[in-house]
Order: structure tokens, then sequence, then C-alpha cells
């Protein structure tokens, strides 16, 4: 495969200099982190990422989309309902590299996009956590100074993110508005009431807390 070599989809936005430095792939920019299951030679596939890259980004600090040293500040790309709870499974990124994602990438401003789990390659691993099984169709930009890592349920590591300087709201290649989020965040807050639930009061009232930290962060409309 000579991804290098291939044309941009003409859609996409101008790209920061550290995105345009990855390979091409299908009229895309293959992120740093997609894993490539036969080999350096062969096609990326979109839908997973490489385990060993995922160790890297945290030890190293490197950003998930372009695989390059990440600086003092640190963005995630979150759903609302991890902005809710403030954990994710994937590693933080430049702004630029974030913002570009948040404009581009075709599960992030496709709303109705359903990721596909057909003729996924063998041995691929389910993301750590508790993933709701939804396009969220809204994107946040988690700008922070720190993460720290701790074991999910299934014992493997996931990240909490620290406090945010600054949340930034996408939908549709587009900033988000306060009716996009709110309406995001009540199809996917039943499936948390209802884990909070199975763990107790305790639970219940720290979801409580926890949404109307996170509203705090959200667009005025």
């Amino acid at each position: 495969m000579n991804a290098l070599t291939e044309t941009l989809r003409p859609e996409l936005t101008g790209m920061p200099a550290r995105i345009a430095a990855l390979p091409v792939f299908r009229g895309y920019p293959v992120p740093w982190f997609v894993a490539y299951p036969n080999g350096p030679d062969g096609e990326p596939e979109f839908r997973t990422a490489d385990a060993k890259k995922w160790i890297a980004a945290v030890k190293e600090k490197l950003c998930w989309v372009c695989g390059q040293q990440l600086g003092a500040y640190l963005v995630f790309v979150l759903g609302p309902m991890c902005g809710v709870t403030r954990t994710t499974s994937e590693p933080a990124c430049h702004r630029e590299c974030a913002e570009w994602s948040a404009l581009n990438c075709p599960f992030l401003t496709r709303p109705h996009m359903v990721r596909r789990e057909d003729n996924l390659p063998e041995g691929v691993i389910e993301a750590p956590g508790l993933p709701l099984r939804r396009n969220p169709g809204v994107t946040l930009l988690w700008c922070t100074r720190s993460f720290s890592l701790f074991r999910g349920p299934d014992r493997r590591f996931l990240i909490r993110v620290g406090d945010p300087l600054e949340v930034l709201c996408y939908a549709e290649g587009r900033r988000a508005t306060r009716r996009e989020v709110d309406e995001s965040v009540a199809g996917g807050l039943p499936k948390l009431i209802e884990l909070a639930k199975l763990d107790g009061e305790e639970a219940e009232a720290d979801l409580v807390k926890k949404v109307g930290e996170f509203e705090f962060y959200l667009p005025a409309r």
C-alpha cells in the first residue's frame, strides 16, 4: 500500500501540519492510533486501535491522533456521558488535532452513523469500561492539564480526565448548540442512572452531583 500518494477527500477542511504528515487511505488521513492488523504494509483498520500505541501515548504523553509529543495542555475527545463521568479509554490529543477530528471524522460528524462490527480482524478486543452502544451525536473537546489512570470493572486501565480549563462542543462538523448537547445527554443518561442504581444510593447521589458539575461547562445556548 502506498497510502501517502492517495488523494484527500475534497470536503475535508485544511489540515494542521501534524495531521498532514499522516498517511492517507481511502481519502482520509490515518490517525496514529489506528491498527494495521496485517502489518505495516497492509491496510489500516480505522475501527481498531493499536494497544502498544495506547501504552506509548499514556506513558510518553503522545497525541492519540498524530503521535507527536504533547505539551502542557491536553485535549480529550469525549462523548457527553464521558464528560459526565470524566472517564474515557482514549488518550489525549493536541487541541488542533482534536478540533480537526471533530470537524472531519465521519463518525463524529454524522450523528446517525453506526460503527460497523462486521468483519473485524481476528483478535480484536473490546475497549475497556462500559461503552454505550450509540453515536452520541455531540463531541466534546475537554481541555485540561491532567489525567490519571484507574482500573475499570474488567481490571483494565481507563483514564480519568482532570478538571477542564474549557469544554468545546461540536455536532455535524460545527459548534453544537445547547439543545443538541441536552438531547445527547438525555439519550445517554438513563443508562448511567441504571448503573448507578445497581451500586446504591451513594452512587446515585454522586451521579446527580456529576451531572450538575458537567452542566456548568456547557454552552449557554
